[in-house]
């Protein structure tokens, strides 16, 4: 288990048996197949929906199960266990539906809300550009009022979801001279005229889930499609940038035990002078100290976990987080591979999988370096 015991109860185990039963029927046999195809089928999605993994969080008025941001862990654990492999969930039901749960009108929830629960519909989240990666306030996305209808007009890239979404979350400028108060968040179908997507991306690695560009050329929404104010971009996007990185840390938590547990079980079967791995000396030291760094690690996670829970993180501990999880996930699987030898650095082989999934986690949800800077510039305010 991968948070602390305390922190599930039933419902939680209960649920955990059937996201594992999911992932173990409806996702292991088709990585491959996945890989190839560069996405996942949307019938995987809708099959996710009718067992109830989607958008747990949700409240019942609008389709979902009331639950707590536990399920969301519980998931993203068992999800792990693919890897890049299997399908994005956690950009639809951590980091976009949030946004309409939180900031929609009752019309837009009602309206979008219930299908995000069943799978009918899949959201994405549309910030990066390629002028505009960390620093949001620099996109030129705009979207331009004529009437009842906003008309936009830009290039988003590296749109986690984006070829499988119907719907697109898409920050943009409703103000061009203007910086960070000329943000502005707009619901876009993905079937308007105007709208249009690039070809699959290809990365070094999460090969199953479909990254791509896409391309706005006056595409006409009307204003009932706008989130929250005209302008009330930024401050939105910082909010669910907490559950965002949060989440980020999870998955890379989740990741390095499954990669840790792998490399014990294989250590302990394979051979080199006679003996097994495990036997070595250096393997002992060198797992104790990887088992003590996601021990710590995880004692730290928890807490944020549960501060997350009862409303009170902030964007620092989050921040601090995904920086901590994404940097000792790195470090971790890249000595873990060490130990498989040639092996390791096949692409068949799960730590080799997982060292290339793992490398995005320290540019998505804010880059490294923006990241230190931030909790740099805090820390020197505090002291």
């Amino acid at each position: 288990m991968m948070i602390a015991e305390h922190l599930y109860g039933d419902e939680h185990r209960q649920f955990q048996a059937t996201a594992r039963r999911f992932v173990d029927d409806e996702v292991l046999p088709h990585r491959l197949e996945w890989e190839a195809a560069g996405t996942v089928p949307r019938e995987i999605w809708r099959k996710a929906g009718a067992l109830g993994l989607l958008c747990c969080d949700l409240p019942e008025q609008y389709g979902g199960a009331g639950g707590d941001f536990i399920f969301n862990v519980v998931l993203a654990q068992e999800l792990a266990r693919a890897g890049g492999s299997g399908p994005a969930f956690s950009g639809h039901s951590d980091i976009a539906v949030p946004y309409i749960a939180r900031y929609g009108t009752d019309e837009q929830k009602r309206r979008w809300l219930p299908k995000a629960v069943t799978g009918e519909l899949i959201v994405a989240i549309a910030m990066t550009e390629p002028h505009a990666g960390s620093d949001l306030q620099a996109m030129r996305t705009s979207a331009r009022r004529e009437g009842d209808e906003y008309v936009i007009r830009g290039q988003k890239v590296y749109i986690s979801n984006a070829q499988q979404a119907h719907l697109v979350i898409v920050a943009c400028k409703t103000d061009p001279k203007a910086r960070a108060r000329g943000i502005s968040l707009i619901l876009v179908e993905t079937d308007r005229p105007g709208f249009q997507r690039g070809p699959l991306m290809n990365k070094i690695g999460r090969k199953a889930q479909d990254t791509l560009e896409l391309f706005f050329d006056d595409v006409r929404v009307p204003v009932a499609n706008l989130l929250g104010h005209e302008g009330g971009g930024f401050p939105m996007l910082m909010g669910v940038l907490v559950q965002e990185r949060l989440s980020s840390a999870i998955r890379c938590t989740a990741m390095m035990q499954i990669a840790l547990d792998e490399t014990i079980a294989y250590v302990k079967q394979r051979e080199a002078f006679g003996r097994t791995v495990s036997e070595f000396q250096n393997t002992q030291f060198e797992l104790a100290d990887c088992w003590s760094m996601l021990l710590s690690h995880k004692a730290f996670l928890d807490r944020c976990i549960e501060r997350h829970l009862k409303g009170q993180l902030d964007a620092i501990e989050a921040s601090a987080a995904k920086l901590r999880a994404s940097e000792l996930e790195g470090e971790l699987i890249d000595r873990c591979l060490q130990f498989w030898g040639g092996a390791g650095y096949m692409w068949d082989t799960p730590i080799a999988r997982a060292y290339a999934d793992a490398r995005v986690n320290r540019i998505s949800a804010g880059s490294n370096h923006i990241l230190k800077m931030i909790i740099g510039r805090e820390i020197l305010k505090k002291s």
